[in-house]
């Protein structure tokens, strides 16, 4: 539904959508550090993220699909080569005998999920951690800078003359006796 739904604000809303199914996949796995931080950051970040830059945006979207039409039999070609890619390797692939037996005395085997991977995170993999926090912040300085465009007839702030204001110019204050009225 993300990718045939008309209405450009419905697909976000399905991604998003597709995005809980996903993280309540890995809750039931058992990895529930995975899935609550699939939540924070792509629903709670990317995805609002894409549905601001949707809505800000204001394009027209039936003109962008009228030549669309005659993409799709490549479309489809390539989703069939990824497809058959995809069977292939899971057809050849096979497990290292002895993958899945557990040590009890392991130490790490008394940590929790999240803790191991903390420790993974932070120690061996920091430095594509921090890459992909800095890709993040690329990607919300661009839908900002998308968003910031002049448009005719909206009203921009001016701090400038906000600021060059005095009081006299803003502000009369008149005399009323009381009982008189205006």
């Amino acid at each position: 539904m993300v990718i045939t739904a008309r209405n450009p604000v419905h697909s976000v809303l399905f991604l998003i959508l597709a995005f809980f199914n996903a993280a309540g996949l890995f809750i039931m796995l058992g990895a529930e550090f995975i899935g609550m931080l699939l939540v924070i950051v792509y629903v709670g970040a990317v995805a609002v993220l894409f549905l601001f830059v949707v809505m800000m945006l204001n394009m027209d979207f039936k003109e962008l699909r009228k030549g669309s039409m005659h993409f799709v039999p490549v479309g489809l070609l390539l989703g069939g080569v990824l497809l058959s890619e995809l069977v292939i390797v899971y057809q050849t692939w096979k497990h290292k005998p002895g993958l899945l037996k557990t040590n009890d005395t392991d130490p790490a085997s008394e940590l929790s999920n999240t803790e191991a991977l903390g420790q993974v995170l932070y120690t061996d993999y920091i430095f594509i951690f921090q890459g992909a926090g800095l890709i993040l912040l690329v990607a919300m300085i661009g839908a900002i800078v998308l968003t910031l465009r002049e448009r005719p007839g909206v009203k921009r702030q001016k701090v400038a003359e906000q600021q060059k204001r005095k009081v006299s110019d803003v502000l009369e204050v008149k005399k009323v006796t009381p009982g008189t009225g205006i």
